[in-house]
Protein backbone atom coordinates (compact mmCIF):
# COMPACT_ATOMS: atom_id res chain seq x y z
CA UNK A 1 0.00 0.00 0.00
CA UNK A 2 1.56 3.58 -0.96
CA UNK A 3 0.57 6.22 1.51
CA UNK A 4 1.57 9.54 -1.16
CA UNK A 5 -1.87 10.84 -1.70
CA UNK A 6 -0.72 13.14 -4.81
CA UNK A 7 -3.43 12.80 -7.01
CA UNK A 8 -3.10 10.53 -9.79
CA UNK A 9 -2.05 11.65 -13.53
CA UNK A 10 -6.14 11.11 -15.17
CA UNK A 11 -5.44 8.64 -17.76
CA UNK A 12 -7.02 9.80 -20.90
CA UNK A 13 -9.60 6.82 -20.36
CA UNK A 14 -9.94 4.21 -17.62
CA UNK A 15 -11.28 0.99 -19.83
CA UNK A 16 -13.90 -0.73 -17.98
CA UNK A 17 -14.62 -4.63 -17.38
CA UNK A 18 -17.93 -4.21 -18.94
CA UNK A 19 -18.20 -5.52 -22.95
CA UNK A 20 -20.94 -3.48 -23.68
CA UNK A 21 -21.11 -4.45 -27.35
CA UNK A 22 -20.78 -8.02 -26.28
CA UNK A 23 -24.32 -7.57 -24.48
CA UNK A 24 -26.17 -5.50 -26.85
CA UNK A 25 -24.97 -7.87 -29.73
CA UNK A 26 -27.28 -10.49 -28.28
CA UNK A 27 -30.24 -8.54 -26.25
CA UNK A 28 -31.58 -5.35 -24.73
CA UNK A 29 -30.19 -4.57 -21.42
CA UNK A 30 -31.19 -2.39 -18.71
CA UNK A 31 -27.90 -1.00 -17.34
CA UNK A 32 -27.57 0.51 -13.54
CA UNK A 33 -25.36 2.16 -11.42
CA UNK A 34 -25.37 5.46 -9.27
CA UNK A 35 -24.35 8.58 -10.36
CA UNK A 36 -20.83 9.35 -11.15
CA UNK A 37 -19.66 5.69 -11.85
CA UNK A 38 -19.04 6.83 -15.67
CA UNK A 39 -21.80 5.06 -17.70
CA UNK A 40 -22.08 8.09 -19.87
CA UNK A 41 -18.45 8.02 -20.47
CA UNK A 42 -18.35 4.32 -21.13
CA UNK A 43 -21.19 4.09 -23.52
CA UNK A 44 -19.85 7.13 -25.50
CA UNK A 45 -16.51 4.76 -25.39
CA UNK A 46 -18.16 1.54 -26.29
CA UNK A 47 -20.55 2.43 -28.64
CA UNK A 48 -19.56 5.54 -30.84
CA UNK A 49 -21.93 4.68 -33.58
CA UNK A 50 -24.94 4.46 -31.31
CA UNK A 51 -27.83 6.78 -31.11
CA UNK A 52 -28.32 8.64 -27.93
CA UNK A 53 -31.47 9.82 -25.68
CA UNK A 54 -30.36 11.71 -22.82
CA UNK A 55 -33.53 12.28 -20.52
CA UNK A 56 -31.62 14.96 -18.84
CA UNK A 57 -31.46 17.18 -21.40
CA UNK A 58 -34.87 19.04 -21.29
CA UNK A 59 -35.59 19.38 -25.34
CA UNK A 60 -35.38 15.71 -25.11
CA UNK A 61 -36.94 14.95 -22.34
CA UNK A 62 -40.08 17.22 -23.23
CA UNK A 63 -39.92 16.41 -26.98
CA UNK A 64 -40.83 12.30 -26.05
CA UNK A 65 -42.84 13.00 -23.28
CA UNK A 66 -44.87 14.74 -25.04
CA UNK A 67 -44.97 12.12 -28.25
CA UNK A 68 -43.33 8.91 -27.36
CA UNK A 69 -44.36 7.68 -30.60
CA UNK A 70 -41.59 10.25 -31.97
CA UNK A 71 -38.84 7.70 -31.55
CA UNK A 72 -40.05 5.11 -33.75
CA UNK A 73 -40.32 7.93 -36.36
CA UNK A 74 -36.48 9.59 -35.55
CA UNK A 75 -34.99 6.42 -35.93
CA UNK A 76 -33.91 4.69 -39.46
CA UNK A 77 -32.86 1.40 -40.16
CA UNK A 78 -29.07 2.28 -39.80
CA UNK A 79 -30.08 2.58 -35.86
CA UNK A 80 -28.84 -1.09 -34.72
CA UNK A 81 -28.37 0.26 -31.12
CA UNK A 82 -30.64 2.77 -29.34
CA UNK A 83 -28.85 4.23 -25.83
CA UNK A 84 -31.18 5.52 -23.73
CA UNK A 85 -29.89 7.41 -20.64
CA UNK A 86 -31.77 8.17 -17.31
CA UNK A 87 -34.93 6.22 -18.80
CA UNK A 88 -36.54 6.38 -15.31
CA UNK A 89 -37.37 9.79 -15.62
CA UNK A 90 -39.62 8.41 -18.47
CA UNK A 91 -40.60 5.41 -18.16
CA UNK A 92 -43.95 5.21 -20.25
CA UNK A 93 -41.63 5.67 -22.80
CA UNK A 94 -40.85 1.63 -22.56
CA UNK A 95 -44.12 0.52 -24.50
CA UNK A 96 -42.56 2.34 -27.58
CA UNK A 97 -39.15 0.73 -26.90
CA UNK A 98 -40.67 -2.80 -26.35
CA UNK A 99 -42.72 -1.82 -29.81
CA UNK A 100 -39.57 -1.23 -31.42
CA UNK A 101 -37.68 -4.45 -30.21
CA UNK A 102 -40.30 -6.57 -31.12
CA UNK A 103 -41.44 -5.00 -34.61
CA UNK A 104 -37.67 -3.61 -36.14
CA UNK A 105 -35.57 -5.74 -33.57
CA UNK A 106 -33.98 -2.52 -32.32
CA UNK A 107 -31.31 -3.11 -29.35
CA UNK A 108 -31.61 -0.79 -26.33
CA UNK A 109 -29.23 0.51 -23.84
CA UNK A 110 -31.78 1.95 -21.12
CA UNK A 111 -29.53 3.35 -18.17
CA UNK A 112 -30.50 5.16 -15.03
CA UNK A 113 -29.09 5.07 -11.16
CA UNK A 114 -32.17 3.91 -9.81
CA UNK A 115 -34.87 1.10 -11.02
CA UNK A 116 -37.34 2.19 -8.11
CA UNK A 117 -39.84 4.32 -10.17
CA UNK A 118 -39.54 1.39 -12.97
CA UNK A 119 -40.43 -1.15 -10.72
CA UNK A 120 -42.93 0.59 -8.31
CA UNK A 121 -44.70 2.12 -11.17
CA UNK A 122 -46.20 -0.96 -12.45
CA UNK A 123 -44.52 0.30 -15.86
CA UNK A 124 -43.69 -1.79 -18.91
CA UNK A 125 -40.18 -3.56 -17.94
CA UNK A 126 -40.13 -5.42 -21.50
CA UNK A 127 -41.09 -8.60 -20.42
CA UNK A 128 -38.16 -10.28 -20.36
CA UNK A 129 -36.54 -8.79 -23.69
CA UNK A 130 -34.37 -6.69 -22.24
CA UNK A 131 -31.57 -8.37 -19.04
CA UNK A 132 -30.25 -6.02 -16.29
CA UNK A 133 -26.91 -5.23 -16.00
CA UNK A 134 -24.95 -3.14 -13.42
CA UNK A 135 -22.03 -0.88 -13.32
CA UNK A 136 -20.00 -0.12 -10.38
CA UNK A 137 -17.69 2.51 -9.04
CA UNK A 138 -13.41 1.66 -10.69
CA UNK A 139 -11.84 -1.26 -9.25
CA UNK A 140 -8.02 -1.95 -9.08
CA UNK A 141 -7.92 -4.08 -12.16
CA UNK A 142 -9.74 -1.28 -14.36
CA UNK A 143 -6.92 1.23 -13.23
CA UNK A 144 -4.35 -0.68 -13.28
CA UNK A 145 -0.83 1.27 -12.60
CA UNK A 146 -3.12 4.14 -11.91
CA UNK A 147 -4.80 2.29 -8.58
CA UNK A 148 -3.34 3.68 -5.01
CA UNK A 149 -5.12 1.94 -1.68
CA UNK A 150 -4.44 4.24 0.14
CA UNK A 151 -6.16 7.39 -2.22
CA UNK A 152 -9.15 4.30 -2.71
CA UNK A 153 -9.85 3.81 1.10
CA UNK A 154 -9.63 7.44 2.03
CA UNK A 155 -11.53 8.97 -1.12
CA UNK A 156 -13.42 5.85 -3.16
CA UNK A 157 -13.42 4.81 -6.57
CA UNK A 158 -16.22 7.25 -8.13
CA UNK A 159 -14.32 8.12 -11.06
CA UNK A 160 -14.72 11.67 -10.77
CA UNK A 161 -13.58 11.80 -7.10
CA UNK A 162 -10.82 9.49 -7.10
CA UNK A 163 -9.23 11.47 -9.68
CA UNK A 164 -10.23 14.93 -8.54
CA UNK A 165 -7.72 17.40 -7.25
CA UNK A 166 -10.03 18.24 -4.84
CA UNK A 167 -11.66 15.08 -3.33
CA UNK A 168 -12.97 16.12 -0.23
CA UNK A 169 -15.35 18.75 -1.79
CA UNK A 170 -16.38 16.35 -4.67
CA UNK A 171 -17.55 14.04 -2.02
CA UNK A 172 -19.50 16.91 0.22
CA UNK A 173 -21.15 17.82 -3.03
CA UNK A 174 -22.02 14.35 -3.77
CA UNK A 175 -23.43 13.68 -0.35
CA UNK A 176 -24.99 16.81 0.01
CA UNK A 177 -26.59 17.20 -3.32
CA UNK A 178 -27.19 13.79 -4.78
CA UNK A 179 -27.61 11.45 -1.52
CA UNK A 180 -29.69 13.75 0.16
CA UNK A 181 -31.84 16.61 -1.98
CA UNK A 182 -31.97 14.08 -5.50
CA UNK A 183 -33.67 11.40 -3.60
CA UNK A 184 -35.68 13.65 -1.57
CA UNK A 185 -36.52 15.48 -4.76
CA UNK A 186 -37.10 11.96 -6.44
CA UNK A 187 -40.26 11.98 -3.99
CA UNK A 188 -38.44 8.74 -2.98
CA UNK A 189 -38.82 10.93 0.64
CA UNK A 190 -40.43 13.52 1.65
CA UNK A 191 -38.67 14.53 5.30
CA UNK A 192 -35.33 15.46 4.26
CA UNK A 193 -34.07 16.06 8.05
CA UNK A 194 -35.50 13.11 9.13
CA UNK A 195 -33.71 11.03 5.84
CA UNK A 196 -30.39 13.48 6.02
CA UNK A 197 -30.19 11.92 9.84
CA UNK A 198 -30.75 8.26 9.01
CA UNK A 199 -27.88 8.34 6.31
CA UNK A 200 -25.42 9.19 8.89
CA UNK A 201 -26.44 6.87 11.34
CA UNK A 202 -26.96 4.03 8.88
CA UNK A 203 -23.13 5.15 7.68
CA UNK A 204 -21.84 4.37 10.98
CA UNK A 205 -23.21 0.86 10.99
CA UNK A 206 -21.44 0.31 7.94
CA UNK A 207 -19.80 -3.35 7.30
CA UNK A 208 -22.18 -4.45 10.27
CA UNK A 209 -25.40 -6.72 11.48
CA UNK A 210 -27.72 -3.86 11.87
CA UNK A 211 -29.56 -3.69 15.16
CA UNK A 212 -32.88 -1.58 13.29
CA UNK A 213 -34.40 -1.03 16.81
CA UNK A 214 -31.20 0.95 17.67
CA UNK A 215 -30.92 2.86 14.34
CA UNK A 216 -34.73 3.79 14.31
CA UNK A 217 -33.59 5.36 18.01
CA UNK A 218 -30.66 6.83 16.97
CA UNK A 219 -31.79 8.50 13.65
CA UNK A 220 -35.02 9.76 15.66
CA UNK A 221 -37.43 7.80 13.32
CA UNK A 222 -39.88 5.07 13.74
CA UNK A 223 -38.66 1.77 12.69
CA UNK A 224 -41.00 0.90 10.04
CA UNK A 225 -39.33 4.07 8.63
CA UNK A 226 -36.09 2.71 8.85
CA UNK A 227 -36.99 -0.05 6.87
CA UNK A 228 -38.39 2.42 4.11
CA UNK A 229 -35.07 4.57 4.18
CA UNK A 230 -32.88 0.86 3.89
CA UNK A 231 -35.17 0.18 0.89
CA UNK A 232 -34.81 3.02 -0.58
CA UNK A 233 -31.20 3.11 -0.57
CA UNK A 234 -30.82 0.08 -2.10
CA UNK A 235 -33.07 0.67 -5.00
CA UNK A 236 -31.09 3.49 -5.85
CA UNK A 237 -28.21 1.31 -5.67
CA UNK A 238 -26.67 3.04 -2.82
CA UNK A 239 -26.52 0.15 -0.63
CA UNK A 240 -25.52 -3.81 -0.77
CA UNK A 241 -27.42 -6.33 1.47
CA UNK A 242 -24.69 -9.40 2.08
CA UNK A 243 -27.08 -12.04 3.33
CA UNK A 244 -26.50 -14.92 5.63
CA UNK A 245 -24.59 -18.17 4.45
CA UNK A 246 -26.65 -21.05 6.18
CA UNK A 247 -25.09 -23.99 5.20
CA UNK A 248 -23.07 -25.03 7.94
CA UNK A 249 -24.31 -27.42 10.67
CA UNK A 250 -21.99 -28.04 13.54
CA UNK A 251 -22.41 -24.36 14.23
CA UNK A 252 -25.69 -22.81 14.93
CA UNK A 253 -25.70 -19.66 11.88
CA UNK A 254 -27.50 -16.14 12.33
CA UNK A 255 -29.45 -15.48 9.76
CA UNK A 256 -29.52 -11.51 9.42
CA UNK A 257 -28.05 -9.58 6.76
CA UNK A 258 -24.96 -6.89 6.61
CA UNK A 259 -25.00 -3.74 4.91
CA UNK A 260 -22.20 -1.73 3.04
CA UNK A 261 -22.26 1.24 1.39
CA UNK A 262 -21.44 1.40 -2.76
CA UNK A 263 -18.50 3.27 -2.27
CA UNK A 264 -16.10 3.49 0.58
CA UNK A 265 -15.24 7.10 0.24
CA UNK A 266 -19.41 7.87 0.44
CA UNK A 267 -19.50 5.87 3.30
CA UNK A 268 -16.79 7.29 5.27
CA UNK A 269 -18.03 11.12 4.26
CA UNK A 270 -21.22 10.43 5.53
CA UNK A 271 -19.84 8.86 8.51
CA UNK A 272 -17.65 12.62 9.12
CA UNK A 273 -14.79 10.40 9.32
CA UNK A 274 -11.10 10.93 7.18
CA UNK A 275 -10.13 7.40 7.00
CA UNK A 276 -5.97 7.03 7.11
CA UNK A 277 -4.15 3.96 6.82
CA UNK A 278 -3.41 2.42 10.99
CA UNK A 279 -6.73 4.03 12.55
CA UNK A 280 -9.66 1.81 13.90
CA UNK A 281 -11.58 2.95 11.16
CA UNK A 282 -9.08 1.63 7.98
CA UNK A 283 -10.25 -1.89 9.10
CA UNK A 284 -14.29 -1.87 8.26
CA UNK A 285 -12.76 0.76 5.25
CA UNK A 286 -10.31 -1.65 3.52
CA UNK A 287 -12.86 -4.89 3.74
CA UNK A 288 -16.04 -2.28 2.24
CA UNK A 289 -13.54 -1.70 -0.62
CA UNK A 290 -13.02 -5.41 -0.69
CA UNK A 291 -16.40 -6.11 -1.21
CA UNK A 292 -16.95 -3.69 -3.78
CA UNK A 293 -14.21 -5.77 -5.49
CA UNK A 294 -16.15 -8.94 -5.20
CA UNK A 295 -19.84 -7.41 -6.22
CA UNK A 296 -17.89 -6.09 -9.35
CA UNK A 297 -16.49 -9.43 -10.11
CA UNK A 298 -20.10 -11.17 -9.48
CA UNK A 299 -21.63 -9.03 -11.78
CA UNK A 300 -19.10 -8.40 -14.85
CA UNK A 301 -17.78 -11.59 -14.82
CA UNK A 302 -19.34 -14.93 -12.80
CA UNK A 303 -22.93 -13.93 -11.48
CA UNK A 304 -21.82 -16.10 -8.21
CA UNK A 305 -23.48 -15.17 -4.98
CA UNK A 306 -21.62 -13.11 -2.02
CA UNK A 307 -22.87 -14.00 1.28
CA UNK A 308 -21.59 -13.62 5.01
CA UNK A 309 -21.07 -16.56 7.67
CA UNK A 310 -21.78 -15.62 11.66
CA UNK A 311 -22.08 -18.33 14.30
CA UNK A 312 -24.51 -18.14 17.59
CA UNK A 313 -21.19 -18.92 19.23
CA UNK A 314 -19.05 -15.94 17.77
CA UNK A 315 -17.76 -16.73 15.19
CA UNK A 316 -17.61 -14.45 11.89
CA UNK A 317 -16.47 -14.60 8.62
CA UNK A 318 -16.74 -11.82 6.05
CA UNK A 319 -17.49 -13.41 3.08
CA UNK A 320 -18.79 -16.45 1.25
CA UNK A 321 -18.19 -16.42 -2.47
CA UNK A 322 -21.04 -18.77 -3.74
CA UNK A 323 -20.34 -22.18 -1.98
CA UNK A 324 -16.96 -22.45 -2.61
CA UNK A 325 -14.44 -19.68 -1.00
CA UNK A 326 -14.75 -18.09 2.45
CA UNK A 327 -12.97 -15.11 2.53
CA UNK A 328 -11.66 -13.23 6.04
CA UNK A 329 -10.52 -9.55 5.81
CA UNK A 330 -7.79 -8.37 7.44
CA UNK A 331 -6.28 -5.03 7.65
CA UNK A 332 -3.15 -5.98 8.93
CA UNK A 333 0.54 -6.20 8.34
CA UNK A 334 1.02 -9.57 10.23
CA UNK A 335 -1.81 -11.43 10.69
CA UNK A 336 -1.77 -14.04 13.89
CA UNK A 337 -3.05 -17.25 14.69
CA UNK A 338 -6.10 -15.59 16.32
CA UNK A 339 -7.25 -13.57 13.03
CA UNK A 340 -7.74 -16.83 11.35
CA UNK A 341 -9.77 -18.80 14.01
CA UNK A 342 -13.43 -18.31 12.46
CA UNK A 343 -11.98 -19.64 8.94
CA UNK A 344 -10.55 -22.28 11.03
CA UNK A 345 -13.64 -23.42 12.95
CA UNK A 346 -15.61 -22.84 9.42
CA UNK A 347 -12.95 -25.14 7.83
CA UNK A 348 -13.80 -27.85 10.15
CA UNK A 349 -16.95 -28.38 8.43
CA UNK A 350 -15.63 -29.27 5.37
CA UNK A 351 -18.24 -27.55 3.31
CA UNK A 352 -15.69 -25.03 1.30
CA UNK A 353 -13.41 -25.53 -0.87
CA UNK A 354 -11.63 -22.79 0.01
CA UNK A 355 -10.39 -20.75 2.95
CA UNK A 356 -8.87 -17.28 2.37
CA UNK A 357 -7.21 -13.99 4.56
CA UNK A 358 -6.55 -11.20 2.68
CA UNK A 359 -4.48 -9.27 3.87
CA UNK A 360 -1.71 -6.12 3.91
CA UNK A 361 1.03 -8.68 4.28
CA UNK A 362 3.56 -8.91 1.50
CA UNK A 363 3.85 -12.06 0.80
CA UNK A 364 1.33 -15.28 0.82
CA UNK A 365 1.35 -18.69 2.90
CA UNK A 366 -0.34 -20.84 4.17
CA UNK A 367 -1.15 -21.96 8.28
CA UNK A 368 -2.68 -25.09 7.65
CA UNK A 369 -6.20 -25.36 5.80
CA UNK A 370 -6.31 -21.29 5.76
CA UNK A 371 -4.36 -19.49 2.94
CA UNK A 372 -3.51 -15.80 3.58
CA UNK A 373 -2.81 -13.44 0.55
CA UNK A 374 -1.60 -10.13 -0.06
CA UNK A 375 -4.79 -8.43 -1.25
CA UNK A 376 -3.17 -7.77 -4.41
CA UNK A 377 -2.07 -11.78 -5.05
CA UNK A 378 -5.95 -12.43 -3.97
CA UNK A 379 -7.41 -10.01 -6.84
CA UNK A 380 -5.59 -11.42 -9.87
CA UNK A 381 -6.40 -14.50 -8.71
CA UNK A 382 -10.38 -14.13 -8.64
CA UNK A 383 -10.00 -12.04 -11.71
CA UNK A 384 -8.25 -14.37 -13.71
CA UNK A 385 -10.33 -17.16 -12.50
CA UNK A 386 -8.79 -19.20 -10.06
CA UNK A 387 -11.16 -19.20 -7.00
CA UNK A 388 -14.15 -20.67 -9.44
CA UNK A 389 -16.11 -23.29 -8.23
Amino acid sequence: MTNNMTVPRAPRFVERAVDLPAWLGKKSHFLFGPRQTGKSTWIRHALPEARVYDLLDSAVYLALSQRPSRLAEELSTKDKVVVIDEIQRLPDLLNEVHRLIETRGTRFLLTGSSARKLRRGGVNLLGGRARTRYLHPLTCRELGRHFDLGRAIEHGLLPSIYFSDDPKADLDAYTGTYLQQEIVAEGATRNAPAFSRFLRVAALCNATVVNFTNLANDAQVPRTTVYEYVEILQDTLLLHEIPAWQRSKTRKPLVSSKYYFFDVGIASTLQGRLVKPRTPEFGAAFETWLLHELIAFRDYVSGETVTHWRSSSGFEVDFILSDHTAIEVKAKEIVSDRDLRSLRALAEEKKLKRYVCVSLEPRPRRVNDVTVLPWQHFLDALWTGEFSA
